[in-house]
């Protein structure tokens, strides 16, 4: 079992940022790669970026790409999520997963965080 918990989600302007953490205990997690992963209302679950378990390999969802960042601490157990340039359509709720397998697809993902919401306002 990998238990993860995000902090870090908050209300803010566009052109903003927030830094998004995610803290993983449990089993080795250095193992796993991870995932950022966001819902609005209404919609489905999206992919948002992905992190290999040693960083060296990440991805990002066109629609994030240059203004996030992902990142790990594999000493500290821990996943970030830089956001830069916030937009009002980044508002959702955003969830840290965990998988075996490197990729961009929820049904990869065997853990989940409980979510932390991110609100940016125009």
């Amino acid at each position: 079992q990998v238990q993860l918990v995000e902090s870090g989600g908050g209300l803010v302007q566009a052109g903003g940022s927030l830094r998004l953490s995610c803290a993983a205990s449990g089993r080795t997690f250095s193992g796993y790669a991870m995932g950022w992963f966001r819902q609005a209302p209404g919609k489905e679950r999206e992919f948002v970026a992905g992190i290999g378990w040693s960083g060296g390999s990440t991805d990002y969802a066109d629609s994030v790409k240059g203004r996030f960042t992902i990142s790990r601490d594999n000493a500290k157990n821990t996943v970030f999520l830089q956001m830069n340039s916030l937009k009002p359509e980044d508002t959702a709720v955003y969830y840290c997963a965990a998988s075996r397998v490197f990729g961009t697809s929820p049904a990869l993902y065997d853990y989940w965080g409980q979510g932390t919401q991110v609100t940016v306002s125009s």
